[in-house]
């Protein structure tokens, strides 16, 4: 996996937002870096995109009324286990129209963590596994998590370094880095070094910003859902389906640039 020429480009985006200390819960809310109003980008919790746990059906009955009535539940396989406060099977809308090049980006500000990163990861819509060109993006730069600590600045892509994948199904796959039996291992943006995380958190971002020109999907999109931090699962947004959603348009102008490496 090449990693070359992503230190400038990778660093640390689109925030300044200091330290984030709070105990319990963290929140994940979305946000579109775009300074110059490209409008091709989006980022958004939306009802009925995440990965199902204990979901509800429904069923049409016997004829000749076809009344509709209570079906069993339904769990994707990839998520057992879930954000159980999520009423509306919410996912996280992340989507880059248009060319990687582009200065715009779709950003997840992840808050209310402190202390060392013990593990890191997400469900994402995407079959089987995380090579697969079918279904949502998984590059080496974006979905990313940017992490700031008090040691180092942290670049993490989907597949660069690899995830663990450890659950998967026809609608998701579920990644991890780190966790009981690992570190969370990153690439130091000022070395280019894959080393430990360390350090306590100052800020963590979900950044992502490559275009339709990006294989191996050339999709553009991605959408994930159970955000884990820690062990912590967060699967929806603050205030609703789009809860949450900014626009910064003064971010850092490098932002926009995915990892080149394949």
């Amino acid at each position: 996996m090449k990693v070359r020429t992503f230190l400038t480009s990778l660093a640390i985006v689109l925030l300044g937002t200091g330290v984030a200390f709070a105990a319990g819960r963290f929140t994940v809310t979305p946000r579109e870096y775009d300074p110059a109003h490209t409008f091709l980008v989006q980022a958004a919790w939306l009802d009925g995109i995440g990965c199902p746990t204990g979901a509800r059906t429904a069923m049409y009955g016997p004829p000749p009324n076809y009344p509709i009535t209570a079906g069993p539940s339904y769990t994707d396989p990839a998520c057992l286990t879930g954000d159980q406060s999520d009423q509306g099977n919410q996912g996280l809308l992340l989507a880059k129209t248009g060319p990687t090049a582009n200065v715009a980006a779709a950003v997840a500000d992840i808050k209310g963590v402190r202390g060392p990163i013990t593990e890191l990861g997400y469900d994402l819509r995407k079959a089987q596994s995380a090579t697969t060109p079918m279904g949502s993006h998984c590059g080496a730069g974006a979905p990313r998590f940017n992490v700031e600590t008090t040691v180092a600045s942290y670049f993490i892509g989907c597949n660069s370094p690899p995830a663990i994948m450890t659950a998967s199904s026809n609608g998701f796959i579920r990644l991890r880095w780190g966790g009981s039996a690992t570190a969370v291992m990153g690439y130091n943006t000022a070395t280019g070094v894959l080393e430990n995380v360390t350090g306590d958190v100052k800020s963590i971002q979900i950044v992502f910003d490559e275009g339709q020109d990006t294989g191996p999907d050339f999709f553009g999109l991605a959408v994930l859902d159970n955000i884990d931090v820690n062990g912590t699962l967060v699967g929806h947004g603050e205030q609703g389906a789009s809860g949450g959603k900014g626009n910064d348009n003064e971010g850092d102008k490098d932002n926009n640039q995915g990892d080149k490496g394949d």
